[in-house]
């Protein structure tokens, strides 16, 4: 079963499939050592790597395992980051959220922002019943995305991954479907559910 990679708005941004425009960008971003301090892989070091993502984002569609969305602004187009949806299980209706942005955006609610639309759609089109994330202990900016999000701190994997050479804990987040739901209701108000 496919799952084609959707594109989705928000007031400030369009999220959408990769394409071979988003190269250099991506570049870019995935070769920061500072954005991917707590990252679970090394910085890229070779501009043909965006080749690998690319076929890789090609390959999760038509598994129906998970998209990756490319992250940009409205006013300016500008490549801000990426986000995505990995190890989707439709049985059990689950996934995992992951998300990467350029540290110049950082603090703008950006990261928030595109979690939510993507969550969005995994909980209202997908139907999901759970989404799940990680972090780095020492990531405290995604854990306070993911708490915005109403996501819920479920446990600690300790010394689960080696980063720059360092062993580091990563913390288990978890998001149900009904808590997604009241979160939502408290933004936005009372909705229709079909």
């Amino acid at each position: 079963m496919t799952l084609p990679t959707p594109e989705l708005h928000t007031e400030r941004l369009r999220l959408r499939p990769f394409t071979e425009a988003d190269a250099e960008p991506l570049y870019a971003l995935q070769s920061d050592a500072h954005v991917l301090r707590y990252w679970d892989s090394p910085p890229w070091t070779d501009p043909a790597r965006f080749q690998k993502f690319l076929a890789t984002c090609r390959r999760i569609e038509e598994e129906g395992s998970g998209a990756r969305l490319a992250v940009e602004r409205v006013c300016d187009g500008s490549f801000i980051g990426w986000c995505g949806l990995f190890d989707w299980n439709p049985d059990f209706r689950s996934a995992s959220l992951c998300y990467v942005f350029d540290s110049a955006t950082w603090g703008n609610g950006y990261g928030t922002e595109t979690a939510r639309a993507v969550l969005g759609w995994a909980y209202d089109t997908l139907d999901l019943n759970r989404v799940q994330a990680e972090t780095d202990t020492r990531n405290v900016g995604s854990a306070r995305v993911l708490e915005k999000l109403g996501f819920v701190r479920e446990g600690t994997l300790r010394e689960d991954c080696v980063v720059n050479g360092e062993v580091s804990d990563s913390w288990i987040f978890g998001l149900l479907r009904r808590d997604w739901h009241a979160t939502a209701d408290r933004q936005t108000g009372p909705r229709t559910r079909s």
